[in-house]
């Protein structure tokens, strides 16, 4: 069954606020509030309607941003955590490495390496290549790291 288009905008506006503040805090009960729809409602809804959980939308988004202020910027790594979201470097660390398989500052100094490689490249092909694959939850990315290493 699909989704009424009621719902769907409803849903857009959550994705919609998240786009704009993705350094804010959005607990599931707040985007659901915005949503106007319960809290189980919103979860199973928003993954049904885009293709990935809250959460990891969230995460995407954060990632997006904080891979483009490496990219752009000289701000050191501690600033760029605090001002996508993240109250934690290490957490920002270890889920930015979860999910790119290199480290902030390994990141950062790969970029400046390939930015000439880059300069003539639209800047939609740049963040579509760069965007996070979040398919999966980080959790299951590390189970299957480290089942990886254990068969190796």
């Amino acid at each position: 069954m699909s989704q009424s288009p009621g719902l769907i905008r409803r849903l857009l506006r959550s994705k919609d606020r998240i786009d704009e503040a993705p350094h804010e805090e959005w607990p599931i009960s707040r985007l659901a509030e915005v949503s106007a729809v319960s809290v189980a409602h919103f979860a199973r809804e928003f993954k049904k309607a885009f293709g990935l959980p809250p959460h990891r939308y969230l995460l995407t988004r954060r990632i997006e941003r904080a891979t483009a202020l490496l990219r752009e910027t000289n701000l050191p790594i501690t600033d760029i955590a605090l001002e996508t979201g993240w109250n934690s470097v290490g957490t920002f660390g270890r889920i930015f490495r979860d999910i790119t398989d290199e480290s902030p500052s390994e990141f950062r100094q790969r970029e400046r390496n390939v930015l000439l490689v880059r300069h003539n490249m639209p800047e939609c092909v740049v963040r579509a290549i760069d965007r996070p694959n979040l398919n999966i939850a980080v959790s299951e990315k590390r189970q299957l790291t480290v089942v990886g290493k254990l068969k190796s």
